[in-house]
């Protein structure tokens, strides 16, 4: 199966709107895909995120890759939050997923950035092997912490 990364752009919306809510879903989120259709067109419109789509030639998307900017204060320097990566259910085990990660590295070289992060739930196991083939490494220095408000 031939697959092609490129930077989503608002008329992606649709599409790109499934994909984010099947990917809730994965996370036992309950499906709302107008929900899912704001919250990416937030995203688009105000440029708070890239976005990076995985589509056959002449089909529809298979895959998506969300990037938030940030920065590192101790490395002085932009970094990007890799928050989603999904790939369907059609479309895994085909190295759908590797092309999405790659293709966000290359984004952040591309930009200036510094480096990638993500985290993933520690059930994930698939995830975690194929961000370990990628070249990621787990960071055994630092905990994170997180405060729901």
């Amino acid at each position: 199966m031939t697959v092609a990364v490129r930077l989503a752009v608002f008329q992606d919306l649709e599409q790109l709107a499934q994909l984010f809510d099947d990917y809730r879903q994965f996370y036992g989120k309950p499906a709302d895909l107008e929900l899912a259709r704001r919250f990416l067109s937030d995203r688009l419109s105000k440029q708070d995120s890239l976005v990076l789509l995985a589509e056959r030639p002449g089909a529809d998307a298979v895959g998506f890759v969300q990037l938030y900017p940030t920065f590192s204060s101790v490395r002085a320097a932009r970094i990007y939050i890799l928050n989603d990566l999904f790939v369907a259910a059609t479309a895994r085990r085909r190295g759908t997923g590797a092309l999405l990660l790659r293709a966000a590295a290359d984004l952040g070289r591309s930009s200036g950035a510094v480096g990638l992060k993500l985290s993933t739930q520690i059930t994930n196991v698939a995830a975690q092997r194929l961000y370990t083939a990628m070249g990621w490494k787990r960071d055994e220095d630092f905990y994170e912490y997180g405060l729901s408000l």
